[in-house]
């Protein structure tokens, strides 16, 4: 496993912490952290792309296992339409797909309220997101 430098780990960490502060039920896994948030699985870890450029990089599955028809890439389009952060992909699965809400962001340099500003910006979208992709 790659080791990830010390300021992408602290990134993550501070992230981490101003989570909690939201209740949100924040788990350190061996791939960064996990939560869940307006019922999306999520995992928010920082990377450190290049000296001095950390990012922090948010999956959240807002669906899985939904019937691949039309209708959902109609919805998801429409989200992706309307989403102000990240955008929001359809992973085939033969019949089946999952919907997965990604966003990378520089955060490098941000105080804490600033961070913390940036992560629900980023987590309202998921939870609008959501919002009919859970329909048959």
């Amino acid at each position: 496993m790659t080791e990830v430098p010390a300021s992408a780990q602290e990134l993550q960490a501070r992230a981490g912490a101003c989570l909690l502060n939201y209740d949100v039920n924040v788990r350190v896994e061996d791939t960064g952290l996990g939560f869940e948030f307006d019922g999306a699985l999520c995992s928010l870890r920082g990377v450190n792309l290049a000296p001095g450029l950390d990012v922090l990089t948010l999956t959240a599955v807002l669906a899985w296992d939904r019937p691949l028809k039309p209708q959902l890439h109609k919805r998801v389009a429409e989200r992706n339409a309307a989403l102000q952060f990240g955008s929001i992909t359809v992973i085939n699965q033969t019949k089946l797909a999952d919907i997965l809400l990604r966003y990378t962001f520089p955060a490098a340099g941000l105080d804490d309220e600033a961070l913390t500003t940036m992560l629900l910006l980023v987590l309202s979208g998921v939870g609008r997101s959501r919002e009919g992709l859970l329909l048959p």
